[in-house]
């Protein structure tokens, strides 16, 4: 036996495991990658290949929604063949190859590429969320706050990424921006692969059993039969991204898929593990309402800035740095306040936490649908608007999508954590399908009535945006109507945010006690 390996590396930095630093670096290069591409395939799709914005919203919501359906196929495989590491070494090579591709402007790489990072992301993102997680044992105070700070490094990437992505896509051309998050991509490659040299992690994320592992058909063993499946599994996604109109059905299986196995897992587990169980599949409820209307930033938002924001200093692509550098700027700070508020038994459960994350969510869109009461004759609002509403909005996800990482390791039973880390990716897949929904509401076309200029929903825009239906009309610039046709939707997507942020609130305390003695 190799002893580096049943060693785990008890050094720690700034008070946490030295294993966070690496998982930290690796991850803010991945999501280099992720978030300088994202930033860019709207607008790339819309300004280059000329898709309508309607195709465009349809491409994206696809995409964005099967990133995140991959996780569950990911976890399951991690679990019980090939476990954490070799998983993110798969994961981040598809998702490198997906970047390089990209650079090539033939439909069939356009697709492929998007269908790599697809299946690269599913194994990739479950596997180290859940390797941070087996850093701290249960009940360690320093979870919450490590968390967030690895929440840290995954948005100081989508930070960095869409400004220098965005910078050389328009300096030199759109491919010179997919290049350089394929690069991003390989350094978190290398930063994992540094770590695990270094046996820092122990024997944390290794092959479950290695005998199985090793035993080959065909001359592959386990983990070359999985790495060939996965990269035949790429056209599928492709295929699916091409004809997004269909995907509805692949959440109908996906749905199932779910019901039917966290119904199997909950068959199987003991009466305490249900209960925290049930509240899992809760969170991961919410927070899949909470990525619906979120993620409308790279899709809706990003059109609605280039469109009808005067921006300053920065162009449309890279507002996608907004809400990641707020976070840059707070994340330390609550981590901070976690656990100063721990040490003084007054830190809110997780329950409350994810209540406040929807109410700020639904707050920092109604400031964005406010942006029309200061709009100047070219339909064109504020720049204060926008960085203040992700401001707010930014608020809400500290209070939910890092603490929601956390307690999902902690609420999972330890056989299917990473199954279970899957599903709570898998709200980001639900998430962004309905966002497509949601984005696709802003395409109202001239002469067209707006769905939320009438009735209760017409009063709740007039109120917040200052415009009323009547902007739809004749007599009003396309400029007017488009400008309507985006704050309406922010406006009532942010009061219906803030009532389920409200009912989240009121029945915290039944949450609460089913959570069995996890904060």
């Amino acid at each position: 036996m190799n002893l580096d390996h049943t060693v785990v590396d008890k050094q720690e930095v700034f008070g946490h495991p030295k294993g966070l630093l690496y998982l930290f670096f690796a991850e803010l290069w991945e999501r280099f990658s992720f978030y300088g591409m994202k930033a860019l395939l709207v607008l790339y799709m819309t300004k280059h290949l000329l898709y309508s914005d309607d195709k465009s919203f349809g491409v994206m919501a696809a995409y964005m929604s099967l990133v995140y359906v991959t996780p569950m196929i990911g976890g399951i495989i991690a679990d019980r063949y090939i476990g954490y590491r070799k998983s993110i070494i798969l994961g981040g090579v598809l998702m490198a190859a997906g970047h390089f591709f990209l650079t090539i402007e033939q439909p069939v790489f356009f697709y492929g590429s998007l269908g790599l990072i697809i299946v690269g992301n599913g194994f990739f993102k479950p596997n180290i969320s859940t390797m941070v997680g087996t850093l701290y044992e249960e009940g360690d105070r320093r979870r919450d706050s490590g968390f967030t700070i690895f929440y840290l490094g995954i948005n100081l990437g989508g930070a960095i990424a869409p400004l220098l992505c965005a910078w050389l896509a328009e300096l030199y051309g759109w491919h010179y921006g997919f290049l350089l998050a394929g690069i991003g991509m390989l350094i978190g490659l290398l930063v994992f692969k540094r770590g695990t040299q270094l046996t820092i992690f122990g024997d944390k994320g290794l092959v479950p059993d290695k005998k199985k592992y090793e035993k080959k058909i065909y001359g592959l063993n386990k983990g070359g039969r999985i790495w060939l499946i996965a990269w035949l599994s790429v056209p599928l996604f492709a295929l699916i991204i091409r004809f997004n109109e269909f995907e509805h059905y692949l959440v109908w299986i996906a749905s199932l898929f779910l019901i039917g196995y966290i119904t199997y897992i909950l068959i199987k587990v003991s009466l305490k593990e249900r209960k925290r169980l049930l509240v899992a599949v809760y969170f991961t409820t919410l927070y899949a309402l909470f990525a619906a209307v979120f993620e409308q930033a790279g899709s809706s938002l990003t059109l609605f800035a280039d469109r009808n924001v005067n921006l300053i200093g920065i162009n449309a692509a890279q507002t996608n740095s907004v809400n990641s550098i707020w976070i840059v700027v707070l994340a330390v700070p609550f981590a901070i306040l976690w656990t100063f508020l721990s040490k003084k038994k007054a830190n809110p459960n997780s329950a409350i936490k994810f209540g406040l994350g929807m109410l700020f969510l639904g707050l920092g869109f109604v400031v964005f649908g406010m942006s029309a009461q200061g709009v100047d004759e070219y339909a064109r609002t504020p720049m204060f608007y926008l960085i203040f509403g992700y401001l707010i909005l930014t608020i809400g996800e500290l209070f939910l999508s890092p603490i929601g990482l956390s307690k999902i390791t902690e609420l999972s039973p330890v056989k299917y954590v990473t199954f279970i880390m899957g599903v709570w990716f898998s709200a980001n897949f639900y998430g962004h399908f309905f966002a497509g929904k949601i984005a696709k509401l802003t395409t109202v076309k001239e002469g067209e009535t707006s769905i939320f200029s009438k009735g209760f929903s017409g009063k709740i825009s007039e109120v917040i945006t200052g415009l009323s239906g009547a902007v739809t009309e004749n007599g009003h610039t396309e400029a007017f109507q488009q400008l309507y046709s985006y704050v309406s939707v922010y406006a009532n997507f942010g009061v219906i945010t803030i009532v389920i942020g409200i009912i989240a609130l009121v029945i915290s305390p039944i949450i609460k006690k089913l959570m069995v003695g996890i904060h």
